[in-house]
């Protein structure tokens, strides 16, 4: 059984030129899969709200939601690198409520570290949880949770002004003490100079190829989530169309009556004629 990485191995990696790859799922089922497949790390994302509970954004998720499903993939994926997701509103009171609920996740949830969106504004937030003496990955760029602000879904950075903030929020992520970076939605071109200019490792998602590591949502990749695909997301699986399919059979032997077939019953053991006889006397007793 492989060891479980630490931030030093993805440091590590990093200086090798090696690609981290790691995945977004919200379940042990799932977490297993990716454990047994071999994945680098995995993160636990509040876009469980639209997976999971079929919402239309991240914005409704709360800790409780968050911890209950990480708990879940800590379970399925042991011996996995796991990011916990802090939810909209989780750290954008004050820098108290940031820590407070951080160290849930560490606590209730063993993960081994946790991320959190956003650049400038939230870089006391990444300090004062990294003072606490815990791992913060940073997400800058197209941000689920503010993409009511940004228009909706959209990619950042394609201008010179746009790119501009994100090269200061990435700035700020990094002199807060966040031990990596999450680039989502930008040019490749944006990312690439990112991932030149800080030290630490710079992932990607939707940002191109010049960085340390993809991630990208176990429901996009293995076609789960019918809804919508982003731009960036690849397919290597379609199990939403062997689900269907399954289902659709299932409904048919059912109605059929063709399920259960013998191999799937349990028969009584002993003598029938007591079997007979106890069903006979409980019919009596009913009438």
């Amino acid at each position: 059984m492989a060891k479980k990485k630490t931030i030093l191995d993805l440091y590590e990696m990093k200086e090798r030129g090696e690609q981290a790859v790691w995945m977004v799922l919200y379940d042990s089922i799932f977490a297993g899969y990716a454990e047994a497949a071999g994945m680098d790390m995995v993160l636990c994302g509040d876009s469980l709200g639209m997976m999971v509970y079929g919402n239309e954004g991240t914005v409704p998720v709360t800790m409780d939601q968050c911890i209950a499903h990480c708990q879940g993939v800590r379970k399925g994926a042991p011996n996995t690198y796991l990011i916990g997701d802090m939810p909209f509103g989780a750290y954008h009171i004050s820098c108290e409520d940031a820590v407070k609920n951080a160290l849930r996740f560490y606590k209730e949830a063993d993960v081994d570290a946790i991320k959190l969106e956003g650049g400038v504004t939230v870089a006391d937030k990444i300090r004062a949880i990294t003072d606490a003496g815990m791992v913060v990955f940073g997400h800058i760029g197209l941000t689920p949770q503010s993409s009511a602000s940004m228009g909706g879904f959209k990619a950042q950075g394609r201008t010179v002004e746009s790119a501009k903030a994100i090269i200061e929020d990435a700035i700020a992520v990094y002199k807060a003490g966040a031990r990596t970076l999450l680039l989502e939605g930008v040019p490749e071109e944006v990312c690439a100079y990112v991932h030149k200019m800080l030290p630490i490792p710079v992932y990607g998602i939707g940002a191109g190829a010049d960085c340390d590591g993809q991630v990208i949502l176990a429901a996009d990749a293995l076609g789960m989530f019918k809804n919508f695909t982003p731009k960036f997301a690849k397919k290597y699986a379609a199990i939403a169309e062997v689900a269907t399919k399954g289902m659709e059979e299932y409904i048919k032997e059912v109605k059929g009556r063709v399920f259960p077939a013998p191999e799937h019953k349990y028969k009584v053991s002993g003598d029938q004629a007591e079997f007979d006889k106890l069903f006979a006397e409980m019919e009596e007793k009913f009438k």
